[in-house]
């Protein structure tokens, strides 16, 4: 008999500890506290049917969509994973937490703050990590910030470690590190992918949880659709190049400040883009390859859509469905040619906006009467297939800051208080604003759109550089290479950023010191090509501009 995989070690250690301080589980009740999955995924846009994308196969998140609160003007507070997902689970902005790179601790570096998770795990739940959730390294101590967040030793599935390696056939018949990388899955190492793994054992999980007592949060990250491109070959056959178009606007920016731009390095390091022996720092990228890379991320949204689909359905076949709270979310978009780039590391629209959506049971939805399939698998190939009705939607302005106040408020607890102003001195609070109003019932005669007064809304975000025009460390620059951060706010009617002197030993803007602008017209400039900065330089700066 073969010895047991690490994966099912990792799942025994897990019940091991969560079954030795619980009592099976009794019957349901209304007032029983609600169970949180929550759902990350890197690099993801809202390239997504519910969002309006057509092209697009993603019909089990458009089933999430269909049952949620789906918020269409969502946005990161920086366009990097590991300052995103520090920000967004800790609820402060990057300048508090003082993470810009992937190189510093919060607790150490900033101040000891609460986390998401570890409030829900304070408050009773058993928090449980799969995947990507924390990015792994300094940034959460090697250890995805455990045992502060986690009930368990977070999973990290066992195949993310050829992600980078030369696991890609290339044309040439070898192997190779590349951007593009439809594969085999039966030819790869393991014979599985990451997100296949991750899925498995979140299943595994929700299977444990179901015959305990207590409610659990579960979080579960997963890989794709970042780079590399590394998916089933299968799913390249859903976008055949004929139907994939370049960006609308594939050109830099006549107007575009030089510090603005970011020359997506990482991309360059890949084999298959090398042979394309591209210019610093613009490129450009011939478009029979930019059409490639759009397919492969598509793709890869769509095999993403099936690891989803996989979760759901199994949170359906457990009866969780009526007791689960399920939110949906990215870390930051991705540019796909628009303005010339091809990477996130920017404060355009197309890198901070991010699909966020929350099913809440009896809330966004009915509760599934008994043997319903509230969340059937939906299989993306099958193209007879029906797009589901879109559900409840706001246009209101949000920040990914507003998800632990959010999550708490919808699970019953007490919502952390707002932060004061420095709070680095305070371990629980928060910087974002709570949504749950958003979520009050409706009548069967109210309009599915929900509305706030949107001229009141404001998203920040900012994005760090090493110098005033791109160079080789522009995309990620360390913290004490920063010479400037571009601090960007969006509102219902424009994107204004200015990029300004900042001090990475003191963690200190001089807005006094302006090196560059950029103001772009939602109404009539929505792809942020124009830039009519120098047009207002007569005028002030908004009193609102500083968060």
């Amino acid at each position: 008999m073969p010895p047991p995989s690490r994966s099912l070690l990792w799942l025994g250690l897990v019940l091991g500890a969560v079954c030795a301080s619980r009592e099976p589980a009794a019957p349901g009740n209304a007032t029983d506290p609600l169970n949180v999955l929550l759902i990350i995924v890197d690099d993801l846009r809202p390239s997504l049917g519910c969002y309006g994308n057509k092209l697009i196969r993603s019909p089990n998140i458009d089933q999430l969509a269909s049952r949620s609160l789906l918020f269409q003007n969502a946005f990161a507070q920086q366009a990097v994973c590991a300052p995103s997902r520090v920000s967004f689970l800790t609820g402060r902005r990057p300048d508090t937490t003082r993470l810009y790179d992937f190189n510093s601790y919060w607790r150490v570096h900033a101040g000891n703050f609460s986390t998401i998770p570890q409030y829900f795990k304070e408050n009773g739940y058993v928090t449980m990590s799969v995947g990507k959730v924390f990015h792994p390294g300094i940034s959460s101590n090697h250890s995805d910030d455990s045992p502060y967040s986690w009930s368990v030793p977070p999973y990290h599935p066992s195949s993310e470690k050829y992600e980078n390696t030369k696991t890609c056939r290339g044309p040439d018949g070898e192997l190779h590190a590349n951007l593009l990388c439809p594969v085999d899955v039966v030819d790869v190492p393991e014979g599985t992918l990451p997100d296949m793994q991750s899925t498995e054992q979140a299943i595994q999980l929700l299977g444990k949880m179901k015959t305990l007592a207590s409610p659990f949060f579960l979080a579960v990250g997963y890989h794709k659709p970042h780079i590399p491109f590394r998916y089933p070959k299968e799913f390249q056959k859903l976008y055949p190049l004929e139907n994939v178009s370049l960006a609308p606007d594939p050109q830099v920016p006549a107007g575009l400040p030089l510090v603005a731009y970011n020359p997506w390095m990482d991309l360059r390091q890949r084999e298959d883009v090398q042979a394309l022996n591209l210019s610093v720092p613009y490129g450009p990228i011939p478009a029979d390859f930019q059409r490639k890379i759009r397919q492969s991320y598509f793709a890869c949204v769509s095999y993403l859509d099936t690891q989803v689909g996989h979760l759901l359905s199994a949170l359906d076949d457990l009866q969780l469905a009526s007791s689960t709270i399920v939110a949906l979310t990215s870390d930051h978009g991705w540019a796909l040619g628009e303005h010339g780039e091809w990477a996130k590391y920017s404060n355009f629209d197309v890198t901070t906006r991010v699909p966020l959506m929350f099913y809440v049971p009896g809330r966004t939805a009915p509760l599934p009467v008994e043997g319903e399939k509230f969340f059937p698998y939906l299989d993306p190939f099958d193209s007879i297939s029906e797009a589901p009705e879109p559900g409840r939607q706001t246009e209101d302005l949000v920040e990914l800051l507003s998800l632990f106040p959010t999550l708490t408020g919808l699970a019953g607890l007490r919502v952390p208080p707002r932060c004061p102003i420095p709070s680095f001195h305070m371990e629980l609070c928060r910087e974002g604003r709570n949504l749950l109003k958003l979520f009050e019932g409706r009548g069967e005669e109210e309009e599915p759109h929900v509305r706030g007064n949107p001229r009141e809304l404001v998203a920040y975000s900012q994005y760090p550089r090493p110098a005033d025009s791109p160079q080789w460390n522009s995309d990620k620059p360390s913290l004490e290479d920063i010479k400037v951060m571009g601090y960007s706010i969006r509102t219902v009617d424009y994107r204004y950023t200015v990029w300004v002197g900042f001090n990475p030993q003191e963690f200190l803007a001089n807005f006094s010191d302006i090196h560059a602008g950029e103001l772009y017209f939602v109404a009539s400039d929505p792809l942020q090509d124009h830039n009519v900065y120098n047009d207002s330089l007569g005028e002030t700066l908004p009193q609102s501009f500083i968060p």
